[in-house]
């Protein structure tokens, strides 16, 4: 018997020593692999966010330059960085710009004010005071806030810190969109890849549908939620500039997050429009009333495009398009706030597809069991 126990535990020993020596192995690649990639995985996540949005686009195009890849691929870059990119260096440089003399401004104490015009004191219940307020802060800002000093000047480093990651997110941007086009040169070959994996995961049955359901997922929210937000921020942006408001590429950014967050974006424009009547610009009656109206208008293009691109209706709850972005805007900065929304919009939907599946099994064998 004991010759046979060595044998045994000789064994036992040598497979354990073994998985040990494989597990080790797998884990130095796999963190080796982490290690490699880590720096690019913020722009590799929203070039596949681009990548699945702009496929609809790429297909047809392909097909018109004779089943040229490469071609279609190259086109497509090109004109999304003219109509997405150029945009949005512009918003972002504007915003940057605005917050980075902001913040010296604070630092400094040199920002200064326009006095309130007389209208402000007529609004209901809060206007004499605010009216006052705002004199006080036109005439002497240092003195007025004064007490709160040290406060705004911490303020003023972190404002400068978020432009500086809103101008580094803006290049990480223009750099996606090229891998994008990378991505679209090769999407055939990636599905098939992707099919196999999900096949792996899920099975063979459920595989597929899973990859579908998730790349239909990312498009749905990053056309009908990013892209319509995008364009109907940067559109207001436009008419914030135009009209010389203070801090257009601010409350555009503002319109932005708004637009994601499924927040009305007419509150935004309602404070351009405060800030157009109440700066003391001179600006005759009739300019204001137009860019009122622009204001307003330029506001509810969400309310026109959604219809259109979203007629099915996406069937991911707000809160978890909320979450995604709130959560992907701390984590990864302007970026992480895309590829937040649309990722965990694609894991919601994921798991409830589980969720699904289990339940219509569960209800099955319990049918074929009575």
């Amino acid at each position: 018997m004991k010759p046979e126990t060595d044998q045994l535990s000789k064994a036992v020993s040598d497979a354990l020593t073994s998985s040990l020596i494989q597990f080790s192995i797998i884990a130095f690649t796999v963190l080796a692999c982490t290690w490699a990639f880590a720096p690019f995985l913020p722009i590799m996540l929203w070039a596949l966010v681009l990548a699945i949005a702009l496929n609809p686009v790429y297909l047809p195009l392909k097909e018109k330059m004779g089943g040229s890849s490469g071609r279609a691929a190259t086109l497509l870059v090109v004109v999304g960085l003219l109509l997405i990119g150029v945009p949005t260096v512009l918003m972002g440089s504007t915003f940057a710009t605005q917050l980075l003399t902001l913040a010296e401004g604070l630092s400094e104490g040199t920002i200064k004010i326009p006095a309130p015009k007389q209208d402000v004191a007529e609004l209901p219940l809060i206007g004499e005071d605010l009216h006052e307020a705002w004199a006080a802060a036109s005439k002497d800002l240092p003195a007025f806030l004064s007490d709160i000093a040290p406060h705004l000047k911490s303020f003023a480093g972190w404002i400068a810190g978020v432009a500086a990651g809103t101008a580094g997110g803006v290049f990480k941007l223009l750099g996606a969109l090229i891998v994008a086009g990378i991505m679209l040169a090769w999407a055939e070959e990636g599905s098939r890849a992707m099919s196999k994996i999900f096949s792996r995961f899920a099975g063979p049955d459920r595989g597929p549908a899973l990859q579908d359901l998730t790349t239909k997922t990312v498009r749905s929210v990053a056309i009908g939620i990013i892209g319509i937000a995008f364009i109907t921020a940067f559109l207001l942006g436009v008419i914030f500039f135009l009209s010389g408001i203070p801090g257009a590429g601010i409350l555009a950014v503002i319109a932005l997050l708004f637009g994601i967050m499924q927040i009305p974006i007419t509150l935004v424009a309602l404070v351009g429009v405060a800030l157009l009547w109440s700066t003391g610009a001179d600006n005759s009656t009739i300019f204001n009333v137009i860019f009122t109206v622009l204001m307003i208008v330029g506001s509810m293009v969400d309310n026109i495009l959604k219809p259109v691109v979203l007629g099915r209706g996406l069937d991911v709850p707000m809160p978890v398009i909320l979450i995604g972005a709130l959560g992907g805007m701390m984590s990864g900065g302007f970026l992480g706030m895309f590829v937040g929304a649309s990722f965990l919009a694609a894991g919601y939907k994921l798991f409830m597809g589980w969720v699904d599946a289990g339940t219509s099994e569960s209800a099955s064998m319990d049918n074929q069991t009575t």
